[in-house]
């Protein structure tokens, strides 16, 4: 008999590891989106296919839930995620915390259409999915402000800090989530336009609970 994957427990030991608390509700939202991620993968692409149950909870789930130390303390919180995906980390944050106002930006129309099905299923407010990409003033104009922006698809941190910085205000964080040579690029963003105008704030490394793979969060906010 194949042994059935113990989501809600793998995710809970792997919270308790990263000290990251989770409601009951938050445990059984989130299983809801594993399961409907699971069926949705079936007929559209959203995440690598071939990749095991426990890969699944571990790359696209916890490590989503490590941004949330970083958003819980401010004030009237609202994320903008570009290039969601299948809402990695946004959605999910939003799922593990209903406090949050969270902003999805997504071109790929399959994949608006999964975000909007899951809201729908897990009954959550407080969060838009825009489809499109973040350039166009039109879907979302320079006004709007954020308190946090961030992004898994980012490559380039410094690209990625002057495609947000119409965003930004005083008191915007931009978390660029990278793996283990962060310090490579923080070291080049000195030299590089437009990340001039942006100071690092600050690093928060982890380690994911079960593989070890080491993540870092890099923290930047506009120079005054």
């Amino acid at each position: 008999m194949t042994e059935v994957f113990d989501f809600r427990g793998q995710l809970r030991e792997g919270c308790r590891i990263l000290g990251i608390a989770l409601e009951g509700e938050a445990v059984e939202g989130l299983f809801v989106y594993f399961t409907e991620l699971g069926r949705w993968s079936r007929k559209i692409n959203l995440i690598a296919k071939g990749a095991g149950e426990a890969e699944i909870l571990e790359n696209h789930f916890l490590d989503s839930l490590t941004l949330l130390p970083l958003l819980a303390g401010a004030e009237h919180c609202h994320l903008l995620d570009v290039g969601t995906g299948a809402g990695f980390p946004g959605l999910v944050c939003k799922a593990a915390w209903p406090r949050l106002r969270v902003t999805l930006v997504e071109p790929r129309l399959k994949r608006v259409s999964f975000l909007r099905h899951l809201i729908r299923t897990l009954g959550l407010d407080g969060v838009e999915v825009l489809a499109g990409r973040v350039e166009d003033k039109e879907l979302l104009p320079s006004s709007a402000i954020f308190t946090h922006i961030t992004s898994r698809a980012v490559t380039d941190s410094s690209a990625f800090l002057g495609m947000v910085s119409r965003f930004c205000g005083g008191k915007t964080t931009v978390i660029c989530m990278k793996g283990p040579r962060w310090r490579e690029e923080v070291a080049g963003l000195e030299t590089i336009s437009p990340a001039t105008s942006f100071q690092h704030t600050g690093t928060m490394e982890r380690e994911l609970p079960f593989s070890g793979a080491k993540r870092a969060l890099l923290t930047f906010s506009r120079q005054p």
